[in-house]
């Protein structure tokens, strides 16, 4: 369920695209003004606007950003004008190849890789090759390593069934397999992870989560954490997951952070951030309740 929030009454993408030109002009940007336009507007609408700006002021608007925009805000404003499939190319992209050194995104990797259906992660691999002119399961190949890349490339290749039903004995053997394979025995069998984790729908995965506690009393993520550690700023994380889950799933998000940690997410981000970085985010998250 999504947070964002579209005023009731809406200005045409001509009359945003003039808004934003404005907060161009002059000694600074307005940058209150660039958010109260781009946090309110939902994928085909930044898209529109887009488009009318580059039409009208032949410029493109996401360079003009780029430009007047910095720091954390510039890269969430950034990311957020894509469409999802091309934000998730970018964050890809730039988890493989990162500019500032050698080392892979692994986190990065993951969250988008193992979170997205499997036509998502088709409509994904067509626009990551239309963009840089490469396959990402050859990225992933050439960049990441172990089990790692294996559980990355069985997802991104082994067709899976989307729908919410399941068979609940089908359940049940697989919350047993993955005790077998991982708290009973010294060690884990990978393969048996990756199969069942790569195979599975979400819905299924979900029942087996449960089953699995009921069963064992431990949750699956306990014993999957060790395998899903990354690196990454933790204002890498943050940007990544509220910009790329406002429009699907970030009421439940805010919901389960709160049964967690008994604290609104919004909390969160106003202790760990500031400026217009933090005012763009809470706007993307909307209220509390």
């Amino acid at each position: 369920m999504s947070t964002l929030t579209i005023p009731p009454s809406l200005t045409t993408p001509r009359d945003d695209a003039r808004t934003l030109y404005k907060a161009f002009k002059g000694l600074g940007c307005d940058t209150s003004n660039v958010i109260k336009i781009l946090a309110h507007r939902d994928s085909v609408q930044r898209d529109l606007i887009q488009q009318e700006y580059e039409t009208t002021y032949s410029e493109s608007l996401s360079k003009r950003l780029s430009s007047e925009l910095h720091g954390n805000l510039k890269k969430a404003v950034l990311l957020w004008l894509h469409d999802p499939a091309t934000r998730d190319a970018i964050i890809l992209r730039q988890a493989l190849s990162p500019q500032s050194g050698p080392i892979v995104d692994n986190q990065a990797i993951t969250e988008v890789v193992c979170s997205r259906t499997p036509s998502q992660l088709r409509r994904l691999k067509e626009v990551y090759l239309s963009l840089y002119h490469s396959y990402l399961d050859r990225d992933i190949e050439n960049q990441t390593n172990g089990d790692h890349k294996k559980l990355l490339l069985a997802y991104i290749s082994v067709p899976r069934y989307e729908g919410p039903e399941f068979d609940e004995l089908i359940v049940q053997e697989d919350a047993e397999e993955l005790y077998n394979a991982g708290e009973k025995k010294r060690g884990t069998d990978e393969k048996m992870f990756i199969r069942i984790f790569s195979e599975r729908s979400s819905a299924h995965l979900a029942a087996v989560a449960s089953a699995y506690k009921a069963m064992h009393g431990n949750t699956l993520e306990k014993i999957l954490r060790k395998s899903m550690k990354g690196v990454g700023t933790d204002d890498s994380r943050l940007i990544r997951v509220i910009v790329t889950r406002t429009e699907i799933d970030m009421q439940f998000i805010k919901s389960a952070y709160y049964s967690k940690y008994g604290k609104p997410l919004t909390h969160a981000v106003r202790s760990d951030t500031s400026g217009h970085y933090k005012d763009f985010l809470l706007r993307l998250l909307g209220p509390d309740y």
